[in-house]
């Protein structure tokens, strides 16, 4: 296997190992595919791609309460509150990102923001730990309006690379009161049309020619995306409900250090 099918699986794998975690994957394969020299037009269409095998894991798990929320719609008042307040956290994110799309592809994918994205923001995941208030919320249906919009609107800080949009959503629901396993399990939903959405506008700005390398490349990492990132989706609400959130956070200040001197000493 040539390297450039080894970076594609290694890449596949980091994916779907940070996609739903508070560690931010667009962070690790920024920085990874530094490190891998993988950073031309294919390797930033290949990292557009194999999110989507990240939402298709989320589908799989979620399907069954994805179709009862949708043939509820016309009858269940809690189904109707659940699809309200999954539009209206992905509103805010979805129109600063549409506006914002060149800007933070040119000026923001930078190691050195992903790496000072990470300690700050494992400084922070510690800081909500330690004051957030006691869950209120311990439903999503039974989330009010303005707590999925605030959810919403923390969701617009994971643009900045390195911040993570699992982070942003999840520690945001945690500090408006949201039952962490809750508020993780909403962050999974807010995914699907985030990344998606993400995706589909980073395809159409692509003129990347999808030959037979390309697409060997791109399934590759998309197929190793989908099975690491079904494992982790299928296992983490029961982690976050044991341990919390500060393993991620201790995870996110050591990675930003030690890559940060790697960078440093590289010049």
């Amino acid at each position: 296997m040539d390297n450039t099918l080894l970076s594609a699986l290694l890449l596949g794998a980091v994916e779907g190992l940070t996609e739903f975690i508070p560690v931010s994957s667009t962070g690790h394969l920024i920085l990874v595919g530094d490190l891998l020299g993988f950073q031309d037009e294919l390797g930033k269409l290949f990292e557009v791609v194999i999110q989507l095998g990240a939402i298709l894991a989320v589908l799989v798990v979620s399907l069954r309460r994805l179709l009862g929320v949708l043939f509820g719609l016309g009858s269940d008042p809690g189904a109707r509150r659940f699809a309200l307040a999954v539009i209206l956290a992905i509103i805010p994110a979805g129109i600063l990102g549409f506006l914002l799309h060149d800007f933070i592809k040119d000026v923001l994918f930078s190691p050195w923001v992903v790496v000072v994205s990470l300690v700050v923001g494992g400084f922070a995941i510690l800081g909500v730990e330690r004051f957030a208030p006691q869950p209120r919320y311990e439903t999503i249906e039974r989330m009010p309006w303005t707590t999925a919009l605030g959810i919403g609107l923390c969701q617009c800080l994971s643009l900045i690379p390195g911040v993570s949009r699992a982070g942003a959503t999840i520690l945001g629901g945690v500090a408006l009161g949201v039952d962490r396993r809750i508020a993780t399990e909403f962050s999974f939903y807010l995914a699907i049309p985030i990344m998606l959405g993400a995706s589909l506008l980073d395809l159409l700005k692509s003129n990347v020619p999808l030959d037979a390398h390309a697409a060997t490349i791109i399934g590759i990492g998309f197929v190793t995306a989908f099975i690491v990132a079904l494992i982790i989706v299928r296992g983490l609400i029961a982690f976050v409900g044991r341990h919390g959130f500060k393993p991620f956070a201790y995870y996110r200040i050591l990675i930003g250090l030690v890559w940060g001197a790697l960078l440093a000493a590289r010049g």
